[in-house]
């Protein structure tokens, strides 16, 4: 689905209930974006999506683009999701990047909302995990890691498999 047609039904759920932008946005989004939303000219995030599909009363895969419908998307499940991707972000903000590696190993190559964020974080987790380990087999073990997570997912990076190849070039030198 496209997102002028994700807009439409938003709009037209929210007429159908006689709500106001105003009613439909409270504290999460402002009334501008859910405009913006309605019009077609922003893309909302899953998170907002989830919140206006409670809001709205209709089921979350009503307004998941097609891409995301063959993923779980019960209530219950995406919050599991989006809380366990909150600790790897906190893991990782920590400096914690085994734990941040850990918990985002867990939700890579499967069929799951978060995979590619999962990847993501796999990738600069492992990477910074490398350039802190003292033993160079073990950092190589982690940058290859960090290698495979950099270039899965629609946030495949560049910048990251660049830094991971240094490294292990520096790696290699010292084994």
């Amino acid at each position: 689905m496209n997102s002028v047609e994700l807009g439409k039904r938003i709009k037209e759920a929210r007429l159908a209930r006689k709500m106001t932008q105003s009613d439909v946005v409270g504290d999460f989004i402002t009334r501008n974006m859910l405009s913006q939303i309605e019009s077609g000219t922003a893309n909302p995030s899953v998170k907002t999506l989830t919140y206006l599909a409670k809001v709205l009363q209709l089921p979350v895969n009503y307004l998941l683009p097609d891409e995301l419908e063959t993923y779980d998307t019960s209530e219950e499940t995406v919050n599991e999701d989006f809380e366990a991707l909150i600790k790897m972000k906190n893991a990782y903000k920590r400096e914690d990047y085994i734990q941040a590696a850990q918990l985002a190993e867990r939700f890579t190559g499967k069929e799951n909302i978060i995979c590619d964020e999962a990847n993501a974080i796999l990738a600069r987790a492992y990477l910074e995990a490398a350039k802190k380990c003292d033993n160079p087999r073990e950092a190589l073990g982690y940058a290859k890691k960090a290698q495979e997570a950099a270039d899965t997912g629609i946030y495949k990076s560049r910048e990251v498999r660049t830094a991971v190849l240094v490294l292990m070039d520096e790696l290699s030198e010292k084994l």
